[in-house]
């Protein structure tokens, strides 16, 4: 009986978390790209972001990014600009804009949304047909953008 009542409070609590999250689709996108509102109302954990920023199944940042504060993970892109002295160039709510979908702020961007569910251009459709079906889940989840926003917030010029 214990292990039945533990386990459904776990179960509501969980729920609960998951019904204050900001779905992909309904993502309030201000003027110039920034996302004021947390997509999860929970803190960012800035170490976890820093490991999503450098994992090549996840974030991967470092693949287009230089990247002083990951200088043990190899192969650091010129691409995108260099994300050193972020969190003093960009707002918070500025750095979510970017990481979620920075084609909000960024027109023409090469950077992925991260964010993002449809509306892709998808032209493997016409010479492969495989591409998968929309919607797609996000490449991070709305806890993980606040993880990599907490991350970024703390990259500061020196």
């Amino acid at each position: 009986m214990k292990l039945t009542s533990l386990t459904l409070a776990l179960s509501l609590a969980g729920s609960a978390v998951w019904a204050g999250e900001v779905a992909p689709k309904a993502v309030q996108y201000g003027e110039y790209g920034e996302v004021a509102a947390s997509l999860t109302g929970v803190a960012g954990d800035a170490a976890n972001g820093a490991l999503i920023a450098g994992t090549k199944s996840k974030g991967n940042c470092v693949a287009c990014h230089e990247l002083s504060a990951l200088a043990d993970v190899p192969f650091h892109g010129g691409i995108g600009p260099s994300l050193d002295g972020a969190g003093d160039r960009w707002t918070e709510e500025e750095l979510r804009g970017l990481v979620a979908n920075a084609k909000m702020t960024f027109e023409g961007t090469m950077m992925p949304a991260f964010y993002k569910v449809d509306g892709f251009t998808r032209p493997g459709d016409a010479y492969t047909g495989d591409a998968g079906t929309e919607p797609l889940p996000p490449i991070l989840t709305a806890q993980e953008i606040e993880d990599v926003v907490a991350f970024l917030a703390t990259l500061k010029e020196e």
